[in-house]
């Protein structure tokens, strides 16, 4: 109790220096004697800083909300009758061990009346063949349709059509529920004709895989905890596509998801706000998912996610100017703060640009004296973020955590400011399945806006170190100091994609002599993590013809008409070779000891 109400101060006093700041920013800039010019930028900067005023005060709202309210939960009373659950699974190329993982859990679910549908969008032979298979081994119901539209919205409105039940749970491919998932949730339905869905959080099970999946969820974190619990308290929480469950009802009364944008769980939602219906948060994990394992994964989801909720902003607002009274004012506030977020994007590289301007053409925009630049900020930077820190911290995240949550968001800021660009312009984009499984180190031409970045601050800190060793002055050193923050920032684009580099130098090599003989005994199917092999437990062969990774290779390696060993293995990088071929490292997954005895002292470098 006593901790709450010193919560509830410290946040009420971060208001305060958050004003106090704002009010000396306008002061500075009303009264300083520039010229239009630098008067205009400095208008702009502020502007972009009460921006991220509005964000922080909605992060600090909601904490403040639930810091306030009673955290006491009231059960509703049990189930007389266990009303009938359809339980949907969009599916769209989607690996086999991966999707029988989740169908498998959904089977084990404690409810006694559950109906499960895998809908199988795809239209490649190999996964339709698996969906079949999977349908008919697991004994579970299979829809298709034709013709696709709407990518996952569309084909669970297709099925939505033919459905009895009155409830419908939705789940990703790569989502495993515990058992009882529906009996705890359910009974909130029931308690409510008014409530239109009930969402549960996504928590990611390959968190100790790599790096990018350990920072990806803790991005997860901070929505799914603070600022997820206080969209619940004012009736104005979000679908998020996965772990929720609809009432069958409330979507038919809105012509089922909404098709218009690739997030079509942010549409809906406010659709269905926007008709009356209410929605809650169930704060408890029920559902272990799998998150993205690389670089180029993470980066199409989250450009899937800025492009769509942008998207979704321009309905937001169009719709309040028509009917302002449809939503409360905090439901308004807290649609235009979870659709707008991605505009932070283009907010921080606009901030980031003011220490470029007065760096290379000592131009100023904050008019203020260094020492009370510090005193205004640092006291209000530092007890928002002490705030943020201590709350995460409450929920058993650690500061390591936060920190890689922290630097990926960097990553992320040129894919945000594209999707956005294009969603204000009404691009839609195509609905892509986040890819399942790692794909090594990315290319980095494909990550060439992340390094322009990168590379422009290196300039400007290079240039800035110049200044300071002649002008030593506070303005030059403040401005230094900020722009080396953001450069070691943005240099976290090389800390997450380097993680999946697979060194082939590290692995043993076959002499070059050595006559090879190889057969494909199994296609690539990747059933085993092949990043996580170390590199010094695999042997490079040069072979003629390239082969995908993950396949099984028989090999036979020859070294003189009475020495030859032969093994299985599974190929786990591959790479071109102007002179060899094709290399690859391959981990020896069969083979007799003595054959492996002699290929350590006859087949391989020293």
């Amino acid at each position: 109790m006593k901790k709450r109400y010193i919560l509830i101060i410290l946040i009420f006093l971060a208001m305060v220096l958050v004003s106090f700041f704002f009010i000396v920013r306008g002061i500075f800039i009303f009264y300083a004697e520039y010229d239009t010019l630098e008067k205009t930028l400095a208008i702009i900067f502020l502007l972009v800083e009460c921006f991220f005023l509005l964000h922080a005060v909605g992060y600090l709202g909601d904490i403040f909300v639930l810091a306030c309210q009673n955290k006491e939960e009231n059960p509703p009373p049990p189930l007389e009758s266990y009303p009938a659950v359809a339980i949907l699974v969009p599916a769209r190329h989607e690996p086999r061990e991966v999707l029988e993982m989740t169908l498998m859990s959904l089977g084990n679910l404690d409810y006694p009346h559950k109906n499960i549908y895998l809908l199988d969008d795809s239209s490649d032979e190999k996964f339709k063949r698996e969906a079949d298979e999977l349908a008919q081994s697991l004994k579970l119901k299979l829809f298709r349709r034709e013709p696709r539209h709407g990518a996952k919205a569309g084909i669970v409105n297709d099925c939505l059509k033919d459905l009895q039940e009155k409830y419908i749970a939705i789940f990703d491919a790569d989502q495993n529920p515990l058992s009882s998932f529906l009996s705890h949730l359910i009974p909130y339905l029931e308690a409510d004709p008014a409530l239109a869905f009930i969402q549960t959080p996504q928590f990611y099970s390959n968190i100790k895989n790599t790096r990018l999946t350990y920072a990806a969820q803790i991005q997860q974190a901070v929505f799914y905890e603070y600022i997820c619990e206080g969209k619940g308290t004012s009736n104005s929480m979000i679908c998020c596509g996965t772990n929720v469950i609809f009432r069958k009802e409330a979507l038919v009364a809105i012509g089922g998801l909404d098709e218009s944008t690739v997030t079509e769980d942010f549409a809906t939602s406010f659709k269905l706000h926007h008709q009356g219906w209410r929605s809650i948060y169930y704060n408890h994990v029920y559902t272990f998912g799998m998150g993205p394992e690389n670089i180029a994964a993470y980066l199409r989801q989250q450009y899937r996610w800025a492009l769509g909720n942008v998207a979704v902003l321009r309905m937001i607002i169009k719709e309040f100017f028509k009917n302002p009274l449809a939503l409360r004012p905090w439901q308004w506030f807290e649609y235009f703060i979870t659709g707008s977020y991605y505009l932070i994007s283009w907010a921080y590289v606009i901030l980031i640009m003011t220490p470029f301007i007065y760096i290379f053409f000592n131009v100023p925009s904050f008019f203020m004296n260094p020492r009370l630049y510090f005193l205004s900020y640092v006291p209000y930077l530092a007890l928002v973020l002490f705030i943020f820190c201590t709350c995460m911290t409450r929920r058993h995240y650690s500061f390591k955590q936060l920190i890689y949550g922290y630097l990926l968001f960097f990553v992320t800021i040129p894919i945000y400011m594209r999707a956005s660009v294009l969603a204000l312009l009404g691009v839609k984009g195509s609905f892509q399945v986040t890819t399942k499984g790692k794909e090594g180190r990315v290319p980095y031409y494909s990550l060439g806006y992340q390094l322009a970045l990168w590379g422009i601050h290196l300039v400007a800190l290079t240039w800035g170190i110049n200044r300071l060793v002649y002008e030593r002055t506070g303005a030059v050193i403040c401005n230094v100091l900020w722009v080396g923050y953001h450069f070691f920032m943005f240099s976290s684009v090389f800390f997450f994609n380097e993680e999946n580099y697979f060194d082939m130098e590290k692995c043993k090599r076959i002499l070059e002599k050595i006559r090879i003989k190889y057969k494909i005994i199994i296609d690539p199917s990747c059933p085993m993590n092949l990043e996580a092999v170390d590199p010094a437990e695999c042997w490079v062969i040069s072979l003629q013809d390239k082969v995908q990774k993950g396949a099984r290779i028989l090999c036979q390696l020859t070294h003189s008409p009475l020495e030859s060993v032969v093994f299985e293995g599974q190929v786990v990088h591959v790479r071109k070779s102007w002179f060899q071929g094709h290399q690859a490292a391959i981990y020896v997954t069969q083979m007799a000891t003595a054959d492996k005895m002699r290929m350590e002292e006859c087949f391989c470098h020293d």
